[in-house]
């Protein structure tokens, strides 16, 4: 293997390469207003009421937060943006980002669409993976009720089966059309039978390749102890194991819940407990042969896996071993690292405009709270435009 080179997230040039003068003063004002929580919740307030007035909003949010956050409204106008990635060698993950009614005719139209992002996936060279929620394919009450060990009615039996259906439908279409994808994590309540779908389907599919990846969200204390077992329970079913560890997207619910309901905090003590947990489920992962997707926007987090990989002699380029991080956030991270060879897939949320507002709003709460982000991508962008400015004077 020849030597890679040492990576660094401050390599502004390579992080902004695919962004214009324009696109980049955009990006300053959009993350100038997240970087205030107040201006960040006031403008996701009143877009959400222009819509429910049927205001002339959308095309505004297009040209910001919708534009800069989504690949586009379908599958075929977020072609386009994995594509536009794919020419700075960063893959792609169709994400379809609106939340369903929750009915089984709901359920239905999510997992054809799902379906539909696997076929235009499999067309390309760079949009290696497909994702799903499990909520999103069934009824969640249903799960909680089997975690809680209560009798199912025979109308909750059959649309559990339903559901069965649907996962392994999606499971298929993967390993028949040579793609991978990943199961993602939820609440803690019915996180078991999510886990054990996963399982039940990585046992059928990852015979020959690893198909099928689950996601542990590692503020969750028990969740190293619980990837490690399901690691073991795959060495000895003969089939191989697809994990991918993240920080997690549920803490506030969570707490909330089982101060509510009275049992254990299933949360992590501390930030740093979680970070740990991840950084040492990571190296595991490496370690031991697990086909791994780090999905993190922690730069120490990816800088620790570049150096493991390098210690124990991995190719930057094997397929065991992804980077992820979500589209419109830590170019810095994705460019650089693909720039030095690493394989980095970007999570291209996409959906009508005003069925992905809790998206948005999600992404708009995440970078003015989570220490520093939207300051940490507004200060980047000042300095490449300052940079820009500077090689322009010099010309």
């Amino acid at each position: 293997m020849q030597d890679t080179p040492p990576i660094s997230f401050d390599n502004l040039e390579v992080a902004f390469a695919s962004k214009s003068n324009l696109a980049l003063r955009k990006m300053y004002w959009m993350f100038a207003t997240l970087n205030s929580p107040f201006l960040s919740k006031l403008g996701m307030s009143l877009a959400n009421v222009a819509f429910k007035l049927h205001l002339p909003i959308k095309g505004i949010l297009k040209k910001t937060m919708f534009g800069h956050f989504c690949g586009g409204e379908n599958i075929q106008d977020s072609i386009h943006a994995c594509n536009s990635l794919s020419k700075y060698g960063v893959q792609s993950i169709l994400d379809l980002s609106v939340e369903g009614k929750g009915d089984e005719m709901s359920f239905d139209a999510t997992t054809e669409e799902i379906y539909q992002t696997l076929v235009e996936s499999a067309k390309t060279s760079y949009m290696p993976f497909g994702v799903f929620k499990v909520t999103g394919l069934g009824d969640y009450r249903i799960m909680e009720k089997m975690q809680a060990k209560q009798t199912l009615t025979t109308e909750e039996e059959a649309a559990f089966t339903r559901l069965e259906t649907r996962i392994d439908r999606l499971c298929k279409a993967a390993h028949d059309l040579e793609l991978k994808i990943l199961v993602d994590a939820e609440e803690s309540w019915f996180q078991d039978i999510i886990d054990s779908l996963a399982y039940r389907a990585m046992e059928k599919y990852n015979k020959e390749k690893c198909v099928v990846y689950n996601t542990y969200q590692m503020y969750r204390h028990d969740s190293l102890a619980r990837l490690k077992k399901a690691h073991q329970a795959a060495v000895e079913g003969g089939y191989l194991f697809g994990a991918k560890p993240v920080r997690g997207a549920y803490m506030e619910k969570e707490r909330s819940r089982a101060k509510a309901l009275g049992y254990q905090d299933p949360i992590q003590p501390s930030k740093e407990a979680t970070d740990k947990d991840y950084d040492v489920a990571i190296r595991y992962c490496v370690e031991q042969g697990v086909h791994v997707v780090c999905a993190t926007h922690n730069e120490e987090s990816c800088l620790k896996l570049t150096s493991s990989m390098s210690s124990l002699g991995i190719d930057p380029s094997t397929d065991r071993v992804y980077f992820s991080q979500l589209y419109g956030m830590s170019d810095t991270i994705s460019f650089n690292l693909s720039k030095a060879g690493y394989r980095v897939v970007k999570y291209v949320p996409y959906g009508p405009v005003e069925k992905v507002m809790p998206y948005l709003s999600r992404r708009a709460a995440e970078n003015s709270s989570i220490a520093g982000q939207s300051s940490r991508e507004f200060e980047l962008v000042q300095k490449e435009m300052a940079r820009r400015n500077r090689l322009k004077k010099n010309i």
